[in-house]
Formats: C-alpha cells, sequence, structure tokens
C-alpha cells in the first residue's frame, strides 16, 4: 500500500523550518552591538544660558542603562559588557586632562525596521542629596526608520548652593567642537534636515541647550539643585563610526556595529 512521504503534520513542519530557515540571515542582520560613554567636562566652561527656572520632563517606570544608586553601586536592566570599541577613545579623552568620564557600556539588541525603543534610564556623576539623584540624569533612546536614530537627554545639575548657582555667569558661549578622540569622531553640528513625518529619518535634529517648553520658576528653591546645561538631540547613526553628541558641560560618545 503507497504511503506519502509526508503526512499533512510533516508538509506543516517541513514548511515551519523553512521559514525559520529564511528568516534566520535577516534577524541577524538587525542585531547590533549598541556602546555609549557619558563623559563630563572638567574645564569651568564660560556659559551665559539661563538654565536656573528649566524644569525637564520627569520620566519613571523606566528600563535602567546605568544608574549609580546612593550607595555607589551600578545597577542595570540591560544584559552589558565592559569590552569596548569605544574604550580607547574614552581613555585619550581622559588622559587629555580635558573630560572624566562618568560611564561607559555596551550591549546586544536587535533593532529591526521601524523599532520603537524606549527610554534607558542614566544617572552618574555627583550625587546631589537633597535633590536625591546624581548630577547627570536622563535618558537615551534608540529607533530604526531607514537609519537608527538615538535621541539623548541628558540633564546636568548642580547644589544650588554652590558657588556660582543664581546661573549667571558672564561670557560667550563656549565652542562646541568634537573631542580628539583618534578615533575617527563625528562632527557635533547638526544637519538642517530632520526626521520627516514618514518617519525616513533622513537626518538628525539638534534642540541644543535651554530650549525646554518646560519651566517652573522657583524650583530651584524648592529642589535644592539648578540646572547647569542639557544635552537635547536626535542623531542619525552611521554603523562603525563614533558620535559625538555634547552640551559646554557634559558629552556622550555612541557606537553601533551591525553583528553577522
Amino acid at each position: 500500500m503507497y504511503k506519502p512521504a509526508f503526512n499533512s503534520s510533516g508538509r506543516l513542519f517541513a514548511a515551519l523550518a523553512l521559514l525559520v530557515a529564511l528568516a534566520a540571515p535577516a534577524l541577524a542582520e538587525d542585531r547590533y552591538r549598541a556602546e555609549v560613554v557619558v563623559l563630563e567636562r572638567l574645564a569651568d566652561p564660560i556659559v551665559k544660558e539661563q538654565m536656573a527656572d528649566k524644569a525637564p520632563e520627569v520620566k519613571e517606570g523606566l528600563k535602567r542603562l546605568w544608574v549609580v544608586d546612593p550607595s555607589g553601586t551600578v545597577r542595570s536592566d540591560l544584559d552589558i559588557t565592559s569590552n569596548l570599541t569605544l574604550n580607547t577613545a574614552a581613555s585619550r579623552l581622559e588622559n587629555s586632562g580635558k573630560y572624566r568620564v562618568l560611564m561607559k557600556t555596551g550591549w546586544i539588541q536587535q533593532f529591526p525596521p521601524d523599532y520603537d525603543g524606549k527610554p534607558l534610564l542614566i544617572e552618574v556623576g555627583e550625587l546631589l542629596e537633597e535633590a536625591g539623584h546624581r548630577a547627570v540624569e536622563g535618558t537615551i533612546e534608540i529607533n530604526r526608520r531607514r537609519y537608527l536614530l538615538v535621541n539623548v537627554e541628558l540633564n546636568h545639575w548642580r547644589n544650588a548652593a554652590d558657588p556660582g548657582a543664581d546661573g549667571e555667569r558672564d561670557g560667550s558661549a563656549p565652542e562646541s567642537a568634537s573631542p580628539d578622540t583618534g578615533e575617527g569622531t563625528e562632527s557635533t553640528e547638526s544637519t538642517e534636515s530632520t526626521e520627516n513625518d514618514g518617519g525616513d529619518g533622513t537626518g538628525a535634529d539638534t534642540r541644543g541647550v535651554g530650549t525646554s517648553p518646560a519651566s517652573s520658576p522657583g524650583m530651584k528653591a524648592a529642589s535644592g539643585k539648578e540646572l547647569v546645561t542639557w544635552i537635547r538631540e536626535i542623531r542619525r547613526m552611521r554603523s562603525e563610526e563614533i558620535h559625538f553628541l555634547d552640551s559646554p558641560t557634559i558629552g556622550v560618545l555612541v557606537y553601533f556595529r551591525p553583528l553577522d
């Protein structure tokens, strides 16, 4: 009696196996190694921005990328690694005496097309006890359209009682040039085009320092802290290139490498 080589269940299993085999290369192409370094500029900048009354949006319930708790312990909700391509660039900047590395980390993640990421929490630097958090805090968010897009929103705070805490220093705004990392660091100048309504991600949107739509007069007295500067920038990422985003007092190195 003739028996078919595959019954209906066997044909279904074979079809599923073929789909998995065909999908595997596509999934591999969506895997990236992401790396982030946050730096503090050591030289006292000449800042004329009026930031003391700015109130950045408070985001809660986020996954932690790198949060230093009051005891100094690093907390992260990602499987992070310290074996970074950015280690060399970070060391060069520290050795220059102009920067201090506050955090450096990397992780592996899939970023498929049209990926909408969630903000990842960062909290590093000096502990501001009255404020209840570290001096540098905020988020980094990664999305993908035609390109990977990184949205950095970091705030740099200080105690309100510190010298010069009235937020008014004389002088002109400092230059915002990329540091010499020796690794082909991209310029911090923003492009004129922004991500279009269709989500193509064809450009970068640099929103600069001191342009928040929200403000809260009297916040300094209530919280015991004041805002020094911040970073508000969306940058289109080119794979295997180091990107530098900065403000007068803090900077961020970002690097992505696709994995085969």
